[in-house]
């Protein structure tokens, strides 16, 4: 009995896929719903901005799913597509930009940065294992050391009687 109800509160408490896409816009043909929906994937909602027009419920991401959807009916390829909506909303609209000029910097900087830091810690770890730990101490310093430690010396065999 415990099991069922365990098994029923999972199920309930567990978070299903959740996709914007509106019955109403689903297409007939599985294929192009197929083609549809992975385009869909790769388009950024103009609102949200860090989802899909898939994931999005923004009345925008929903014109651009449909969108999307007629120009697969007309018989537009997927790069047409992707192209078409490009062309309308400029490079941004695309989760994974493409490797362009303009993009290498973005594509790059990852690359630049990581291999920056690595050769800044080997730099920072050679000099570090080059250098002394400290000076040796002068015949003042060891002398003075010598009285301090002998004046604690002193005070603990003295407190202990």
């Amino acid at each position: 009995m415990f099991a069922r109800l365990a098994l029923i509160l999972f199920l309930l408490l567990s978070p299903l896929p959740a996709f914007a896409v509106n019955p109403d816009e689903v297409l007939a043909d599985p294929a192009l719903e197929a083609r549809a929906r992975a385009l869909s994937a790769q388009l950024r909602c103009m609102v949200c901005q860090n989802q899909s027009i898939d994931d999005s419920n923004a009345e925008l991401a929903r014109d651009l799913r449909v969108l999307v959807r007629e120009r697969i009916v007309s018989g537009d390829s997927d790069e047409a597509v992707i192209d078409y909506v490009v062309s309308r909303y400029g490079e941004f609209v695309l989760l994974k930009p493409r490797l362009r000029g303009e993009t290498l910097l973005l594509w790059g900087a990852p690359i630049v940065l990581f291999l920056g830091g690595a050769i800044a810690m080997m730099l920072f770890v050679r000099r570090r294992a080059g250098k002394a730990v400290g000076e040796p101490l002068t015949a003042e310093e060891k002398a003075a050391l010598e009285k301090i430690v002998a004046g604690s010396q002193a005070k603990g065999a003295g407190g202990e009687s």
